[in-house]
């Protein structure tokens, strides 16, 4: 078991990461001193711990389209009728799209009320779970309305990673391949428990030093200004560790076009994201145009487009970036049939697979 700390000037907690940590959650509970638990899970009541405490289990489904304020609504009208308090905690159970409606109930009721993160899928374990980073989305755009609520504690337990199809274990390695151009390293080889100690490492690492994105916190987004237009764009067709991994492609062609970055670097960018058995062109169907007007309501964005892109000094955030190059970069991208671009992750993933044991 690995044993993250993250620690901040008015919050600090665990990311515990191993097989069966999730049994810990009695204990954790314990030590924040609930007396009532309310577990909002999105897997089946078996996959759920035994939290110690009076408890009421909520289900709910992961995916984009339950992403919203309704659902946030509806969550808290439940913890009323439950009798939650800001003495009690509420606990997720499930993937990115859980972890972000309940830690923004959590974050909103009673103006704040504990969260502990039980992350099912790789994805959420690598990164929706640990930062306190919550939000919905609305039609305009992805995580547009949200708040920052730092977890409890946060439990990975791989052993929920066992069940997941391998376009699950894809999605979560989207964001692990991106980690390459922002400090991690060649993350390429090692197990997946590996993987994703290094990734939330380097996250926490980057969170303590810029807990709400006034600086560092913004290399995180690596690859996501694309990567939120093309699931926006394709209705989530794609998923977001599909279309991150698309934006990083993107991203290094970006900074070769700006003269930031040499070519080889930029065939890295290819060659690292490819090599993890994710998508590297831009699906066919959704204009050029319509991808930028979409990148312009990025969360980053302060005036113009706005891109994390590698650089001589590393990655870093470069504003103003001209329209028109934009344009052309995208333009000269390879497309592909969506089936096609999902196609080409899961027969690269056989390279991977030693990596999920």
């Amino acid at each position: 078991m690995a044993s993250i700390p993250l620690r901040l000037r008015d919050h600090s907690y665990e990311v515990l990461i191993g097989p069966g940590v999730r049994a810990s959650l009695a204990e954790t509970v314990q030590r924040l001193g609930a007396r009532r638990a309310v577990v909002v899970s999105a897997r089946p009541e078996e996959w759920v711990p035994d939290t110690g405490v009076d408890t009421l289990l909520l289900p709910a489904r992961d995916g984009e389209r339950d992403k919203t304020l309704s659902t946030v609504e509806a969550l808290c009208g439940e913890f009323v009728r439950f009798g939650l308090t800001r003495s009690d905690v509420v606990v997720s159970c499930g993937g990115g799209t859980t972890t972000d409606v309940v830690g923004l109930a959590a974050a909103l009721y009673h103006r704040g009320v504990p969260v502990v993160h039980l992350p099912t899928t790789l994805l959420a374990q690598v990164d929706a779970s640990v930062g306190g980073k919550t939000a919905v989305n609305l039609p305009a755009g992805k995580n547009l309305v949200g708040a920052y609520w730092q977890p409890s504690a946060v439990l990975c337990d791989t052993d929920y990673l066992s069940t997941l199809p391998i376009r699950e274990v894809l999605n979560g390695l989207g964001e692990i391949a991106r980690c390459h151009f922002i400090g991690a390293g060649d993350l390429r080889g090692l197990s997946l428990p590996e993987q994703i100690t290094a990734s939330v490492t380097l996250k926490a690492g980057i969170v303590e030093r810029d807990e709400r994105d006034a600086g560092p916190r913004h290399l995180l987004n690596y690859g996501h200004t694309l990567g939120h237009a093309l699931e926006r764009a394709t209705d989530f067709a794609l998923r977001h560790g599909e279309a991150v991994a698309i934006g990083t492609v993107f991203a290094g062609r970006l900074a070769g076009a700006l003269g930031r970055i040499g070519e080889e670097r930029v065939r890295e960018h290819q060659e690292v994201v490819g090599s993890y058995g994710l998508p590297t062109a831009l699906p066919e169907g959704p204009a050029t145009e319509t991808l930028v007007r979409l990148m312009r309501h990025d969360k980053k964005a302060l005036t113009g487009l706005t891109f994390v892109l590698d650089g001589p000094n590393g990655a870093e955030l470069v504003d103003d970036v001209p329209h028109g190059l934009v344009a052309d970069v995208l333009e000269r991208m390879p497309r592909a049939g969506l089936a096609d671009l999902v196609g080409e992750a899961v027969p690269g993933a056989s390279s991977n697979d030693a990596v999920l044991t």
